[in-house]
């Protein structure tokens, strides 16, 4: 529901009706991440009715899924970067950072969740993870419908996208009577980390390393 509201808005309907243009790359990125999700949703169904089997053959297209999702993001930053540049300035060209380091850590949840595989409390969680990460910028994209919304950077970008973990946290704690390491550290450091982001977009270093990184892309 949140794909289809948030992205149908920048990216479905203007394709619908021809007014949207933009490389192959920007169109990988968008089916790469909805096979993610659609990946996500599938390996759950299996794992829930014993078919764990085919469970595991069908995890191995989670790494070259997550390599397109960054490779095709960051190239998708840099052509948007260049599109925005002259009417947003330095902020087209944070973003390119910021592209960066949420896809960067995204990968890294999925590298962990594949290297832990063999320890499903930790793999299934940082999966988890790792897709509530990758679902931050539709609820952004919900902007566009509910401009009535203060500081969308903050109660949807944040607040929003980030508030699935307590619901993993609740149930945690309701079936186990604890909470999982992923969701007492890994979580929270990775929440911490998109705080700062958010509070120091565009200013300072983060408009440094966001221009730094824009010269040396292009």
């Amino acid at each position: 529901m949140v794909i289809a509201l948030g992205f149908g808005v920048t990216y479905g309907l203007p394709m619908a009706r021809g007014t949207f243009a933009a490389p192959w790359f920007v169109h990988l990125h968008g089916a790469s991440a909805l096979t993610w999700v659609l990946l996500y949703i599938a390996q759950s169904v299996l794992v829930s009715t014993g078919r764990t089997s085919i469970h595991r053959r069908l995890g191995l297209s989670a790494l070259p899924v997550a390599a397109a999702i960054w490779a095709s993001g960051i190239a998708t930053a840099i052509w948007a970067a260049r599109r925005d540049l002259p009417e947003m300035g330095t902020i087209a060209t944070s973003s390119v950072a910021g592209t960066l380091t949420g896809l960067s850590l995204f990968l890294i949840i999925v590298l962990a969740a594949l290297a832990l595989r063999r320890r499903p409390d930790w793999h299934k969680r940082l999966v988890t993870l790792a897709t509530i990460h990758l679902l931050w910028p539709a609820f952004f994209r919900l902007r566009h419908l509910f401009p009535m919304i203060p500081n969308p950077e903050i109660t949807l970008a944040l607040v929003a996208a980030y508030a699935p973990i307590l619901i993993a946290v609740f149930r945690d704690y309701r079936r186990f009577g604890a909470i999982h390491p992923v969701w007492l550290f890994v979580a929270p450091a990775l929440f911490i980390e998109q705080s700062l982001e958010v509070a120091f977009f565009d200013q300072g270093p983060h408009r440094s390393f966001g221009a730094a990184l824009f010269k040396l892309l292009t």
